[in-house]
């Protein structure tokens, strides 16, 4: 069975050391009596649940997957889930970063963020459940009416009742505005909704006694496209006024998907037959409920394969320090034995690196997201409400598509270092690589997330949030740029950041004659501004590391971290050559080339 080691001592780093966030934290009313040792215990205890509750049923889960019985339309989940959900309700766990007006403890975000990033190394099917309730939470908590937060948060938060997104249909994917589920209203107030939804994720199961979904759906008199979706709250069980469980709500699974990967997590088929829901905001203003449960859901996702990638590299890792294979080409390392440990080759530590570098740059990006939430939230300052805001927008897509495209390579490397062993089911190996692929494909697929990053949020207001995040490179490139001993890691963002303007501007003109040229580049684009992000992180990171050793700390941890961000710029960050040649060479050969395609 694989193994895991909750990555407290990394964590501790990004928030403490290289964010300060304690600092952050503290300066928000919220948040003022925080302190670094609470949010230490609270994670020590986080890993402890991850390593040993969670993963135990992790490769078992993936064998048994989830049945419906057809008769009822009841899913059970694998052995062990239900039982798991509980000890995750009876420790608090659900409440950790909500509301305490609500039952929640309060804590800050990038609390939940790191707890989250261990059970999703340690079984990301089974945390699915949990994690979209929060998503459901927020946009209840941002757009409900006092009543329905009345109703429906305290149970949430409390994880007796767990929450979805119930948005795709069998006819649309991404493009909502085609949508067909109806909406009829009641003389009560309530409507009556039909139509069928597919691939919810945790849309029906057994580990809590009501879900409460979120729903979108068109009313009659709606108009057509994505400005006629309205949203609901549409729950198993009907509610009643005193909050108790009331009739059987007329929303069922129709059929489970079977899915390459996840199989712990119940993929369902909604069936809406009059099912009684209640509005969120305002009718045909759907879509501002449900793009806070959607961003909060892309961050997750890219969460995901964050903990994947993590839990993938120490399994790697573990099995290239044993495995002996063949010679070391500079000459024998293990000579008491009969080959080296696989270890020795240089691409074997390749294939490694290349995960470490990511999981921990990807953490890096992903607690920093955490923060510029935090701060759009609970800051006292409404300018850096606002500013923190449009960075965290801009660079939602890029933690959505650039980590979930970088937990597949990674992943797939980790699998490669095993050899045929990481083909074979029982190392644990390929479950990672296949629950990792849907990461790249939901919360919108990653080149929808490109054409988000390029044309809304950088073309769409010329590249005025970009040059925002620029300033926080160009302030570390003044901070470092004569410290030789920084150059390494300075010169290339100094360099990406300079052709980035260059670049966005020959891209944005290429739109104005043909919009085509946006679908052209935009995957491209992303990775490049991925590097970009990921590159002022690691320089940080570098940063900080040479600092510590300077001041004579002889903790290895600071050697590794040096040496991983080296690595990274040597061998990974340079992808953004090709990466903007690509993009340059525009969509004539994409669009015209009806021949090859027919």
């Amino acid at each position: 069975m694989p193994i895991y080691t909750p990555p407290l001592r990394d964590m501790q780093f990004v928030m403490h050391e290289l964010l300060n966030v304690t600092a952050d934290l503290r300066a928000m009313p919220v948040h003022a009596d925080i302190d670094a040792d609470t949010i230490s215990a609270v994670l020590e205890e986080g890993g402890k649940f991850a390593s040993e509750v969670l993963l135990p049923l992790n490769v078992s889960g993936d064998e048994e997957g989830c049945s419906i019985d057809q008769s009822t339309h009841a899913v059970t989940t694998p052995k062990g889930f239900k039982e798991a959900y509980a000890k995750y309700v009876e420790g608090g766990w659900p409440a950790l970063a909500c509301d305490p007006d609500f039952g929640g403890q309060g804590l800050p975000l990038i609390v939940n963020q790191c707890f989250y990033e261990m059970m999703n190394s340690a079984n990301q099917a089974w945390t699915m459940y949990p994690g979209l309730t929060h998503g459901a939470y927020a946009a209840l908590h941002t757009h409900g009416t006092d009543a329905q937060k009345k109703t429906y948060l305290p149970k949430m938060v409390s994880g007796e009742w767990t929450g979805t997104m119930c948005l795709t249909e069998p006819h649309c994917g991404t493009d909502l505005g085609l949508m067909r589920t109806k909406a009829e209203p009641q003389a009560d107030g309530t409507y009556k909704l039909t139509g069928n939804k597919i691939f919810i994720s945790a849309g029906e199961h057994d580990v809590a006694e009501n879900i409460i979904h979120l729903v979108l759906a068109r009313l009659p008199d709606a108009p057509p496209g994505i400005k006629g979706v309205s949203l609901f709250i549409v729950p198993k069980f009907n509610v009643n006024a005193d909050g108790t469980l009331g009739a059987r709500n007329g929303i069922y699974c129709g059929g489970l998907e079977h899915k390459m990967g996840i199989h712990g997590n119940s993929t369902a088929q909604i069936v809406l037959d009059g099912a009684v829901g209640t509005l969120v905001g305002q009718p045909n203003k759907g879509m501002q409920g449900m793009f806070v449960m959607m961003n909060a859901a892309r961050l997750g996702v890219g969460n995901q394969s964050l903990g994947l990638t993590e839990v993938a590299f120490q399994n790697a890792l573990a099995y290239a320090k044993d495995r002996i294979q063949m010679r070391s080409l500079s000459g024998p390392k293990a000579k008491d034995k009969p080959a080296d440990p696989i270890i020795v080759h240089p691409d074997v530590r390749k294939m490694l690196l290349t995960a470490k570098a990511y999981a921990e740059g990807g953490r890096a990006l992903l607690c920093f997201c955490s923060m510029l939430l935090e701060k759009e939230l609970n800051a006292t300052d409404e300018q850096v409400r606002k500013e923190s805001a449009e960075l965290l927008a801009l660079l939602t897509p890029i933690a959505k598509a650039f980590v979930t495209d970088n937990g597949w390579t990674a992943t797939s490397a980790c699998l490669q270092v095993f050899g045929g062993h990481g083909y074979i089911k029982e190392w644990g190996m390929e479950q990672f690589v296949r629950d990792a692929r849907i990461n790249m494909i939901y919360e919108g697929t990653n080149t929808i997330q490109s054409l988000d990053l390029l044309g809304r949020k950088v073309l769409g207001n010329n590249g005025a949030t970009l040059k925002k995040f620029g300033k926080l490179v160009g302030a570390l490139v003044a901070e470092e740029g004569v410290n030789e001993k920084m150059a390494e890691f300075i010169t290339p963002i100094a360099i990406l950041g300079e052709q980035m303007t260059k670049f966005t501007t020959e891209i944005g003109f290429k739109a104005f004659q043909n919009a085509d040229e946006v679908g052209a580049a935009a995957v491209d684009y992303l990775r490049v501004a991925g590097h970009l992000v990921y590159g002022y992180f690691w320089a940080r990171m570098a940063q900080v590391a040479l600092r510590q050793i300077a001041a004579g700390n002889t903790d290895p941890f600071y050697v590794a971290k040096l040496q991983t961000a080296r690595f990274y710029f040597a061998k990974l960050f340079p992808e953004t050559a090709s990466l903007m040649r690509s993009a340059r060479a525009g969509c004539k050969v994409l669009m015209d080339s009806d021949a090859a395609l027919a």
